[in-house]
């Protein structure tokens, strides 16, 4: 029979036994793993949740599976569904990072954050305010384009012009081919940097905290694997994902298990924390003595979206008061021609 796990790391297997852990002053170097779900309540739709995920609502392009909006070949064979898409992600420049994205944030103010690997493309990690070095964009982001067919860079924002007026395809053929954001899509290969996070940073990380990932693609699903084997793990998550199968483990041994083990007897490190995502950070936070710290975070961006607001409003003012100026030029012209007629 296989060896029977180690003793537990935790005291608890729930946010308690995280906080604990973290105060102990055991846990130096944090790495996250997160996906889209810590996005979703700023407004950017995940990819898979019924009724709202971007893929029901790309229903209409008759997608044979939620990844394909993300195929090279797909993306060659039908762009109009990927451009639909990235009309709505360039929008995300309107978008504040979440308490989720603040909780990461806190862990770099408190000198604990060794990386952050994300599968979202909406660099709401950089405007929390996460240095851009500490983060690797597995999967790419929009700051940049390049046209598939030349390799050349492209202005990204005349792309994204082209793609905000539906006039992609003039765009395309005065480049001499298909441009897309530098996204990475399936056929395509994952930047370097994640792969030196793979083998460099992952191993010496002494916690792991995923949020918001359904751990469905390769090769990123397979980062909670790439940490010690005495490294907690946490899942942050709507529902569980990732697990290990149990039957395997009692055959092969805990050792060799690829996934979380979240329950029975071989559980000794995982936690799984279900239900909203930024409940849990808040939750987090508040065990960790870290709440006044987040408030401040989510305070500023609360702010600024006021301040924003505010702007929007003069603009508007402005804008009606020329329009309303306008107008009475054009009266008084009109009422001057009769009046000299």
């Amino acid at each position: 029979p296989p060896p029977p796990p180690p003793e537990p790391v935790l005291a608890s297997f729930d946010l308690q036994g995280v906080a604990d852990k973290i105060k102990s002053g055991e846990v130096k170097k944090v790495v996250f793993a997160v996906g889209a779900g810590i996005s979703v309540s700023a407004g950017i739709s995940d990819f898979r949740t019924p009724g709202t995920g971007l893929y029901d609502n790309l229903q209409q392009y008759n997608l044979p599976s939620p990844e394909a909006i993300f195929s090279i070949d797909y993306f060659q064979d039908r762009p109009e569904a990927f451009y639909t898409l990235a009309k709505e992600m360039w929008a995300a420049n309107d978008f504040k990072p979440t308490p989720a994205h603040y909780l990461m944030k806190l862990f770099h103010e408190k000198d604990m954050l060794k990386r952050v690997l994300t599968q979202n493309i909406d660099s709401l990690e950089a405007k929390a305010g996460i240095p851009k070095k500490l983060v690797v964009a597995a999967h790419g982001n929009f700051d940049a384009a390049t046209c598939i067919e030349t390799r050349q860079k492209v202005d990204v924002d005349e792309l994204k012009e082209a793609v905000r007026t539906d006039t992609w395809q003039q765009f395309n053929e005065k480049h001499g081919g298909l441009c897309k954001p530098d996204i990475v899509f399936f056929g395509e290969s994952l930047p370097h940097a994640f792969f030196h996070a793979l083998r460099e940073d992952l191993p010496d990380a002494d916690l792991l905290i995923v949020m918001g990932t359904s751990l469905a693609v390769q090769p990123f699903a397979s980062c909670v694997d790439e940490v010690s084997n005495m490294t907690p793990r946490v899942l942050m998550n709507r529902e569980k994902v990732g697990e290990a199968s149990e039957d395997l483990v009692k055959i092969a041994g805990w050792q060799r298990a690829r996934g979380f083990l979240f329950d029975g007897e071989y559980q000794y490190r995982d936690v799984f924390v279900g239900g909203d995502i930024d409940a849990s950070a808040w939750r987090l936070a508040s065990l960790l003595g870290w709440t006044a710290d987040l408030e401040r975070l989510v305070g500023k961006t609360e702010e600024a979206a006021t301040a924003e607001g505010e702007e929007e409003k003069r603009k508007m003012k402005e804008k009606g008061a020329a329009h309303m100026a306008e107008k009475i030029a054009k009266a008084e012209e009109a009422n001057s021609d009769d009046v000299a007629r």
